[in-house]
């Protein structure tokens, strides 16, 4: 669907708009004609209410889950109001405390607390994507698989195994799977994969290297896997799953459960978390403009922080339904990205 320009909206679409989707957000209810005529500031009859409605729900803004009266916004007329019309609310300095109080010490354990916290303030669950720590080699090794392939086996010094299939030029055997592994073990022991495929390169381009060029192809090749996939592997802590499970979870458990799985399997959602790194700001992800959450229905608020150098180093963000106090929470979380890139400095 299209999405509407607020400015195609009179002054009394934009007033009954605001206040119907206030009204949800606070309540979790559709919000009837009935319901807006009894607030002060619209001066409008039940009857003229219902008419501003029946257009939005026309233009795809709002929706009538039920046969009733009320009506609440639809993903795309949560969009424009986030986009358009919401007047953020600064964190409380009693909130901002709360959250600084986190962020201090080791950094691992300071961006758990930090998540924690910020799930308890925003009554959603907390999420962040912490900053990649690159591998050490410990082993590499090559198993032969079938003809033309090998299983590389790295080992890092954190004690992690990951195994990978890889395709043997023509003419390679035995011999110069051990030469390479033995290369690794002499040479390249201790260092990180960028500092392992530095040295590697910086040997063959001096002429240094006791590799010959298939071995060397190979040392490569595994070196390359790893810090690939390594790279596609954000680690992320999450805190608070139990917030989702609120009084208003009772009467969606379906949704509820959809979304605390999407949780668990943790990879996709660091995915998505992954491609705010690229952001300058705060990213809303809503309902189902992301197919992740196009059974859950689920919001998530994201924002990066920055290390010394002023490089992204990760992601911090919240994860709930679709009706989130938005206003609220996204100056929150972009308040705790703040505070993380402080203690990143």
């Amino acid at each position: 669907m299209t999405r509407q320009p607020v400015s195609e909206l009179s002054a009394r679409a934009r007033d009954v708009f605001r206040m119907v989707v206030e009204g949800y957000l606070e309540t979790g209810a559709p919000v009837g004609s009935r319901t807006l005529s009894r607030f002060g500031g619209l001066n409008l009859s039940p009857a003229s209410i219902r008419n501003v409605m029946q257009d939005l729900e026309e233009m795809g803004l709002l929706a009538a889950p039920h046969t009733s009266a009320g009506r609440m916004p639809t993903e795309s007329g949560l969009r424009l109001f986030v986009d358009a019309m919401m007047q953020t609310a600064e964190p409380s300095e009693q909130e901002r405390a709360a959250i600084e109080a986190q962020a201090r010490g080791p950094v691992e354990e300071a961006l758990a607390a930090t998540s924690h916290v910020l799930s308890g303030l925003s009554a959603c669950a907390g999420l962040v994507l912490v900053p990649r720590g690159e591998p050490v080699l410990r082993h590499l090794s090559f198993v032969p698989l079938s003809h033309g392939q090998a299983v590389a086996v790295l080992v890092g010094a954190d004690g992690s195994v990951e195994n990978r299939v890889v395709e043997l030029p023509s003419g390679v055997g035995p011999a110069t799977l051990m030469e390479a592994a033995n290369y690794v073990s002499a040479r390249l022991n201790g260092l990180t994969l960028g500092e392992a495929q530095a040295t590697l390169a910086d040997e063959i381009a001096r002429g240094r290297s006791a590799l010959d060029e298939a071995a060397q192809g190979l040392v490569r090749r595994g070196l390359a896997i790893w810090s690939e996939d390594g790279a596609r592997r954000p680690v992320m802590i999450v805190r608070g799953a139990a917030n989702l499970l609120d009084g208003a979870a009772a009467e969606d458990l379906d949704r509820v459960r959809q979304l605390l799985e999407e949780i668990e399997g943790k990879e996709e959602i660091a995915r998505l978390l992954d491609s705010a790194r690229g952001a300058r700001a705060m990213k809303i992800f809503i309902g189902s403009e992301n197919k992740l959450f196009a059974l859950s229905g689920s919001s998530v608020i994201a924002a990066p922080y920055h290390g010394a150098d002023g490089r992204v180093v990760g992601v911090v963000g919240v994860i709930g339904p679709t009706r989130l106090n938005y206003a609220r929470v996204v100056p929150m979380v972009d308040f705790t990205a703040h505070t993380l890139t402080r203690l990143m400095a």
